[in-house]
């Protein structure tokens, strides 16, 4: 989901093209409403990824976590093994996106720590990630925003000194 939040998609077909099915499941019930629902809630998404505080983090969280209730239940369906829903069946598009993101951010986040949803410290780049470090403390998106910060470390630290 922070791919999305980075790199809005222009129309559904675009959102569409992207739709990961191992991760996903099956595309969902696709309705007319469904693209402003879907941009709505990555406009909600986005506030969880940019809050600073744990707080106020897990009642962003909270809100889209009440919005997406379902009964957990095991299934298994298009070839899929078993696995669990978070979402009742047969719920449209933005409910799924909504509901699979809540529910999986809110389970990692709460067993590795709430500040494992960030922005790149590169000053040219602040995409969102999440931080999958055993230690916790990444800072960049990718090794290439972490390389051209080192670059321009070392470029700042070789400038001579105006005089």
């Amino acid at each position: 989901m922070t791919g999305l939040t980075d790199n809005r998609p222009a129309d559904l077909a675009e959102l569409l093209s992207g739709w990961d099915e191992r991760e996903l499941g099956p595309v969902p019930p696709i309705g007319e409403q469904d693209f402003p629902e879907v941009c709505a809630f990555l406009d909600r998404w986005t506030e969880v990824v940019d809050t600073t505080g744990e707080a106020e983090r897990v009642r962003l969280l909270n809100t889209l976590l009440a919005e997406a209730a379902a009964y957990p239940r095991i299934t298994r369906h298009d070839g899929f093994g078993w696995h669990l829903h978070y979402r009742d069946d047969g719920v449209p598009l933005a409910a799924v996106l909504r509901a699979v993101t809540s529910v999986a951010a809110a389970q990692y986040l709460t067993a590795t720590g709430l500040r494992r949803l960030s922005r790149c410290a590169a000053a040219d780049c602040r995409s969102a990630f999440v931080d999958f470090t055993r230690s916790g403390t990444q800072r960049y998106c990718t090794h290439a925003c972490v390389n051209r910060e080192a670059v321009r470390r070392h470029r700042a630290r070789k400038k001579p000194a105006a005089g």
